[in-house]
């Protein structure tokens, strides 16, 4: 099954991971464990693991080709949200080399532009 990959560098892997958990968990099954610093998304079209490093959380989602751009947007855009502050970067990586998409703050990249 095709799968994509994204590290985001945060020092606050484990929070983050956790708030997308519980946020997303009134709609899909989630799951999170904050001693392994392990998750899952498990949605209607794919799946999605995290991964808390000591200094990013590891994503990671798979699903059938034509479902890879919804997973990680709907991944990414979700963490982005959430991290505003820090203006996390989402930049997927497809399992076969292809850049995926890419979740950022609109606002960072509107000032950025002036």
């Amino acid at each position: 099954m095709p799968r994509s990959q994204a590290r985001v560098a945060t020092d606050r892997p484990h929070r983050y991971a956790k708030q997308l958990a519980a946020h997303l968990g009134r709609k899909i099954e989630t799951n999170w464990d904050e001693e392994t610093g392990l998750g899952s998304l498990t949605f209607g079209f794919g799946t999605a693991t995290m991964t808390a490093t000591p200094d990013s959380l590891l994503l990671a989602v798979e699903g059938d080709t034509e479902h890879l751009d919804r997973l990680e947007d709907v991944v990414g855009r979700h963490l982005v949200r959430f991290g505003t502050k820090d203006e996390l970067l989402v930049q997927w990586q497809r399992g076969d080399g292809t850049p995926g998409t890419v979740q950022r703050n609109e606002e960072s990249e509107d000032e950025a532009a002036s």
